[in-house]
């Protein structure tokens, strides 16, 4: 993890203060009224249903075990049948101009309707209910590159997220612009921990005890599921805060390339399902960089005869320079760890 590439990456990112990356990121935009998808042959998603069709069956219905059908999804994975806006306007009510990180935090978003400047899209996809390894109560690994997660997630049969499908599943069946709701909660997520200043030379040094030292100093995350509320409509958890996520980009960028980094860390930036930050090389590590996996729900005829339904690009598979990395996870708890909630 010490290699002259992560080197030559951390004297880029020098000027990265406060407690987690604030790079560029590609904001919302325009306005329109939220409409419906057009009807498909398949059951549509479930924010679409009615409440009368999703009342309780009556006595006479057919036991739990035969009426609930086999989820699409690998074991542990979250199914995510729903619309999604490519481009979104959301109204901040109350704004912060972080200066250190030349970003903009919005705490609280108007509840209304997400108004969409464009058609909305049907995406249905299975992804991991917590961060890798996607395991209640154990601890994502940090330092690793967009390559070392692409990896990992393929070693489970799965893939990286594409940035539409991470935020889908963030948005929930309501589409708030946090998991939670409407405002800027770190009671509820991992958010908002003080900033310790980093040393550099010993987060990239080939010395593994002196990298071990500086990770464990800096560490201010929590294990997967630890604050049960930070959690979407759909069950996933610990998105926004905790630790930085890589997805697929759908466009290219001049920096990140086909790469971006979703959700923010456990400190004071923008923490929202929307933003992405882009400022980074798919080579780039830190101390609280991480990721989740995703991957295809089990085929469904009628769902693909939905005109609606977006069908990802070709996963991106360029070549990594140099070894992979499994990251660093820390053996106890750090001094600078949050305590757990109280019950």
């Amino acid at each position: 993890m010490g290699s002259n590439l992560s080197l030559l990456t951390a004297a880029a990112v020098m000027s990265l203060t406060a407690s987690s990356c604030g790079g560029p990121t590609e904001l919302p935009k325009g306005a329109n009224a939220t409409g419906v998808p057009s009807a498909a042959p398949s059951a549509p998603p479930p924010e679409l249903v009615p409440a009368a069709e999703t009342a309780a069956p009556s006595a006479s219905a057919a036991p739990a075990s035969e009426a609930e059908p086999k989820s699409p999804c690998p074991e542990g994975m979250a199914f995510v049948d729903t619309t999604y806006c490519p481009d979104v306007e959301l109204e901040c009510l109350k704004k912060e101009h972080n200066k250190p990180n030349k970003i903009i935090i919005c705490h609280e978003f108007a509840e209304q309707a997400q108004k969409c400047k464009t058609e909305l899209r049907r995406q249905r996809y299975c992804i991991d209910k917590y961060e890798y390894p996607n395991k209640e109560g154990a601890h994502p690994p940090v330092m690793v590159d967009w390559y070392d997660s692409l990896q990992m997630c393929q070693e489970q049969g799965k893939r990286l997220c594409w940035e539409s499908e991470w935020v889908a599943a963030c948005e929930g069946p309501k589409k708030t612009p946090f998991p939670y709701g409407y405002k800027r909660d770190p009671k509820t997520c991992n958010i908002d921990n003080p900033w310790y200043q980093p040393v550099l030379k010993n987060i990239y040094s080939r010395e593994a005890w002196i990298q071990d030292q500086e990770l464990f100093r800096l560490d201010q995350s929590v294990s997967s599921g630890e604050m049960p509320g930070c959690a979407s409509g759909f069950g996933v958890h610990d998105q926004t805060g905790n630790v930085d996520e890589w997805v697929n980009a759908e466009k290219n960028y001049e920096k990140s390339k086909w790469a971006g980094l979703k959700g923010g860390a456990w400190g004071h930036v923008r923490n929202a399902c929307r933003p992405m930050t882009v400022s980074h090389e798919p080579e780039f590590t830190y101390y609280f960089v991480s990721f989740r996996c995703c991957a295809d729900a089990a085929p469904d005829p009628a769902a693909e005869a939905d005109p609606t339904l977006w069908r990802p690009p070709p996963q991106p598979t360029p070549k990594k320079h140099g070894a992979f990395s499994k990251g660093w996870t820390p053996k106890t708890r750090a001094p600078h760890q949050p305590s757990p909630p109280k019950p």
